[in-house]
């Protein structure tokens, strides 16, 4: 088992179809962590059935958004949640119960071995599962009506401000939001949110770069404890994976 979890679990990025719904059981092996791509701007009937799927307390958070845009992401987000892990464990999505950390993030009341992580932006939603590995992941849009460098000077590494700025400015973009995505994911796995500083890990901002995670401080063998990747995305968004090994 410790050899299992030290390896890099294989990913598997799949995309969610209305199918899947109506399948009694999804498998998630040991060794691979799935990644599912799902647009949240679905049809309203798909809406109301994944509406259905949330608990009164879930219900009633829906109908706290002042804005259509902002509920339906919080009702697609957390019913397709509901329906992989129902999924994936065999249980009915409605009966399955989450608690809170104190940053906020959802896990699965009782002893269960499933991880999972979610994010969505601009219309494109994230959910992320592995047995027994801590992960994280975080998509992006692709935003040009800002000044990279000044956002970097806040919150990047100085490792990660010196390859920015070493880049032509017509890449930087895309560059600023790899490096954003891959830092995200890997504080999203940590479970600490941004109480954890960004700017004591560095990540490479190269597409495809391996590997990505490369640095951490104050503990230095951090880094080999934990594999990165990106994800595929349609053009226009940056998403990255992070999984802990050990």
């Amino acid at each position: 088992m410790m050899g299992e979890l030290n390896s890099p679990p294989r990913v598997v990025v799949r995309d969610f179809t209305d199918a899947l719904a109506l399948r009694s059981t999804e498998e998630l092996p040991l060794l691979e962590t799935h990644v599912w791509r799902r647009r949240i701007d679905c049809p309203r009937t798909q809406i109301e059935s994944l509406r259905e799927l949330l608990t009164p307390d879930e219900e009633a958070r829906a109908r706290r958004f002042h804005y259509d845009k902002d509920r339906n992401e919080f009702i697609v987000s957390r019913g397709t949640l509901r329906t992989l892990i129902g999924s994936y464990l065999s249980i009915a999505p409605k009966e399955l119960s989450f608690r809170y950390s104190e940053y906020g993030q959802p896990k699965l009341e009782g002893d269960r071995s499933i991880e999972f992580n979610v994010s969505h932006s601009g219309g494109m939603l994230l959910l992320a599962f592995s047995l027994n590995h801590r992960i994280g992941v975080d998509v992006e849009t692709i935003r040009r009506d800002f000044s990279t460098l000044e956002i970097a000077e806040r919150f990047f590494s100085e490792c990660e401000r010196r390859s920015l700025r070493e880049l032509p400015e017509e890449l930087r973009h895309p560059a600023f939001f790899r490096c954003w995505t891959r830092k995200e994911a890997f504080i999203k796995a940590l479970g600490e949110g941004l109480s954890h500083p960004l700017d004591q890990f560095d990540v490479s901002l190269a597409a495809g770069a391996h590997p990505i995670l490369l640095a951490t401080r104050p503990d230095s063998n951090e880094a080999s404890r934990w594999a990165m990747c990106d994800v595929a995305v349609p053009d226009g968004f940056a998403a990255a994976l992070a999984i802990k090994l050990r």
